[in-house]
């Protein structure tokens, strides 16, 4: 029986000090998180995973300018981001490649570090799209997103991010909510506001990139997001060499947090081909 202890730490990139948690020895994988939250929406998966690959260390990031990350000072980039990870992952002494597993921006991330097998050994994106948001959501964010400068993740916005990232079923379960709701009050208003506009509204076309990346990947896809659906997740893995594309089914943006058991079976059972 293994007993693990968790402990955090902090390491300075180029978009500030990120908080990073790391658990479990062994072979390093970095678990990065969604927009909007931070590295507390693994935490319903992270026991099966210590149980069911005991021969990893987790390394749980907390995004820029999300969690207990530093504040975002100012606007920046998805690839600036990529950088801040390549920057995170010499900062903590890692010296093989990684296995990378990003949920939507964490994914986006990672789109651009798969390209590289010198620093990512597998990739594996969750619920990630690989086109820019779609018209009507930038409308519909362009309307919320004064809101959040001002006020923060309160009323209608938080609703809105809450239904963006959950389905219906488990916004209703008070353990899943509770995780969002608590990570939505970690950064400060600027700091969440800096996010949006750098790694949601500015989001950039990817799909270039995917016939570049030479590591083993999969791409997860859920029911019930609408920019990223079963056949978006089968199009890009056709267009990646050695990607493949599953779909979990009850699950929105946070596949994670919502469906904890599917994921950490498929990433179990993914890493064993990758080996």
């Amino acid at each position: 029986m293994h007993t693990h202890v968790e402990h955090t730490e902090r390491v300075e990139t180029r978009l500030g000090s990120l908080s990073i948690r790391r658990i479990g020895t062994g072979r390093p994988t970095i678990l990065w998180s969604s927009m909007f939250v931070d590295s507390h929406t693994w935490d319903r998966m992270l026991p099966l995973l210590l149980a069911e690959a005991p021969d990893r260390e987790f390394l749980l990031v907390d995004p820029p300018g999300l969690g207990l990350s530093d504040p975002l000072a100012g606007t920046t980039t998805i690839a600036e981001a990529s950088d801040a990870g390549r920057d995170a992952i010499a900062a903590l002494g890692v010296t093989e490649p990684v296995d990378w597993v990003g949920n939507a921006f964490g994914g986006h991330v990672g789109y651009q570090l798969a390209t590289d097998p010198s620093l990512i050994r597998s990739f594996v994106a969750i619920s990630a799209p690989t086109q820019p948001i779609a018209p009507d959501v930038r409308r519909q964010i362009a309307v919320l997103h004064p809101l959040l400068r001002v006020a923060g993740p309160i009323g209608p916005v938080r609703s809105a991010i809450v239904s963006a990232m959950l389905t219906e079923q488990s916004a209703a379960d008070p353990e899943i909510l509770r995780v969002v709701v608590d990570s939505l009050g970690r950064p400060s208003r600027s700091s969440m506001s800096h996010a949006l506009r750098s790694f949601i509204i500015d989001r950039t076309d990817v799909t270039d990139l995917l016939e570049r990346i030479r590591v083993p990947s999969l791409f997860i896809s859920s029911d019930d997001r609408g920019d990223w659906s079963p056949e978006d997740a089968r199009r890009a893995a056709a267009s990646a060499p050695g990607a493949s594309a599953i779909t979990i089914s009850k699950a929105r943006t946070l596949v994670p947090l919502e469906q904890p058991a599917a994921v950490a079976a498929a990433l179990v059972d993914f890493w064993t081909g990758v080996a």
